[in-house]
């Protein structure tokens, strides 16, 4: 009779309960995080870009252009969106090199028998690009705050834009160390660099058109086709969900860094699982939401606009604006009271409405010519103002005061009417000449030219200019007494520009009675 012995199965191997958290180690890796920022520093690509990204945030600011002082802030915040990239391509280049540093000098076994895990000298490099970071928040702080101080500024900027320059480098400093642990190549970066490119400007142009996946870049271009800001809830972009969606792929793509090296913790593995709720909730916040609403409310702003402004009164007339530019009403009236002190007959108290309009038709911040009103007594004033919108907003309310409606202005007036026109806009006007030149489509004071206007504006023909142009050289208190006591003439169709030459008591030019093509 035989006998098996049965040998028992032997029992799992008891999985290691994780070592206990230990201060140390925390701040070993912080004393590290400092000493790689500290060597990022002084890397000549990080130190020349940030030169010259300050040196051009400078630049920009100390523009010496009217429009500067009274910012549209809904667009100074996309503004800071941009230059970022520069640091942010050298954060990337830089940051990989750091964590490529080992293996290139040959250290790897060396360091693979410190106390300190590889996963923990990846954190490291992860906090590293943190002051870099931080000091392109400042940068776009400072470009911001000094729009937005200004007494003139407009409107209100969003967080969520603002959130994006310094957050591209925090993305791109994670991209490199990520890279280093999946591409150990110094070429990885430059060529990641490019192909990044080329799909930031295709999804950019997606987004543009309307589709939602253009969003899932985490920089999408704001149009810059030269158009005139609109109000911010029509601009239609998710800025603050797209700020949460960038922020949760930069907290994923970190903790896929700390993963590939083996940093398989349970914090690691909780932040993960949130970094990937966090991208998935951002991503899914930019769908778009009333499609229809948000193109409902463009064709309301642009069609009927006294449906959604508010206007106030000053002096005889009245100022309709879109809310945010609401403050810039002032300014509007100074330049109506100024134009219409010069006026003569009725038009010295006609009541104007000046309206604040914008064409939202094909897209916002579209570069388009706003069609002249047909409404009598009514003013059309775009949503720029400063430098050379001042003068053309002026040309705008002298034609209403001298035809009767800015429609008028589209008809080439080879008559007084167009020189009663300017004198109303420059007789006054502290430097008369400069803003001759500037107002004119062609930037001299000679011959015919096309003059700007917030709607169609106003052609010149070369007698007109030098009549003009005589008129300027005279004493204006001479020419003011004139233009009002002939102001009949002087408005009417029939009365020819060398018969306003003579009541105006300036030489008649040459050819004078005929009217230039």
């Amino acid at each position: 009779m035989s006998s098996a012995t049965a040998t028992p199965l032997a029992a799992p191997a008891p999985t290691p309960p994780e070592p206990p958290r230990d201060p140390r180690r925390t701040g070993a890796v912080l004393a590290l995080a400092r000493f790689e920022a500290r060597e990022l520093f002084l890397q000549a690509p990080i130190l020349l870009v940030f030169a010259l990204y300050a040196l051009l945030v400078f630049m920009r600011l100390a523009q010496a252009d009217g429009m500067n002082d009274f910012p549209v802030l809904n667009t100074v915040d996309r503004r800071t969106e941009t230059l970022p990239l520069l640091v942010a391509v050298a954060v990337l280049i830089c940051a990989n090199s750091a964590a490529l540093r080992s293996r290139k000098n040959g250290t790897v076994e060396q360091l693979g028998v410190l106390p300190m895990e590889p996963w923990r000298r990846t954190a490291a490099h992860l906090l590293s690009v943190v002051p870099f970071v931080a000091l392109t928040a400042l940068v776009v702080t400072v470009e911001y705050l000094w729009e937005a101080l200004k007494p003139g500024a407009i409107g209100h900027g969003s967080f969520g834009e603002l959130a994006v320059g310094p957050l591209l480098v925090l993305l791109a400093g994670i991209l490199g160390v990520l890279l280093a642990r999946v591409l150990p190549s110094s070429f990885a970066p430059i060529v990641f660099t490019i192909v990044a490119y080329l799909g930031v400007v295709l999804t950019s142009a997606i987004a543009d058109a309307g589709g939602w996946a253009g969003w899932l870049s985490p920089l999408v271009f704001s149009p810059d086709t030269g158009g005139d800001p609109v109000p911010s809830d029509l601009l239609g972009r998710p800025a603050n969900w797209h700020a949460l969606y960038v922020v949760g792929l930069c907290a994923l793509l970190a903790c896929a860094a700390l993963l590939l090296s083996g940093g398989r913790t349970r914090a690691v593995r909780t932040a993960t699982g949130l970094a990937l709720a966090a991208t998935v909730a951002g991503a899914i916040g930019q769908l778009p939401r009333d499609a229809n609403a948000l193109e409902a409310a463009r064709r309301t702003a642009t069609e009927t606009p006294q449906k959604v402004q508010t206007c106030t009164t000053y002096g005889r007339s009245t100022y309709c604006s879109f809310p945010e530019w609401e403050g810039v009403r002032s300014e509007w009236a100074e330049v109506v009271d100024r134009v219409q002190s010069a006026a003569g007959g009725s038009a010295a108290q006609t009541r104007l409405t000046v309206r604040q309009r914008i064409d939202a038709t094909d897209g916002v911040e579209a570069d388009s010519v706003l069609p002249a009103s047909t409404t009598p007594g009514m003013v059309t004033v775009g949503t720029r103002w400063g430098g050379n919108r001042v003068p053309e907003f002026a040309v705008g309310a002298a034609s209403t005061l001298v035809v009767g409606t800015e429609a008028v202005t589209v008809e080439g007036m080879c008559d007084a009417r167009a020189v009663t026109i300017m004198w109303l806009v420059l007789g006054s006007d502290p430097a008369p000449l400069d803003t001759f030149q500037h107002v004119r489509l062609d930037d001299s004071i000679s011959g015919s030219a096309y003059v700007l206007a917030p709607t169609d504006g106003l052609s010149l023909t070369a007698m007109q200019t030098t009549v003009i142009r005589e008129l300027l050289d005279r004493p204006r208190a001479e020419m003011t007494a004139r233009v009002k006591s002939h102001w009949t003439e002087l408005t009417s169709k029939s009365t020819t520009t060398a018969q306003a030459a003579r009541l105006l008591g300036v030489e008649v030019p040459k050819e004078a009675e005929k009217c230039d093509d």
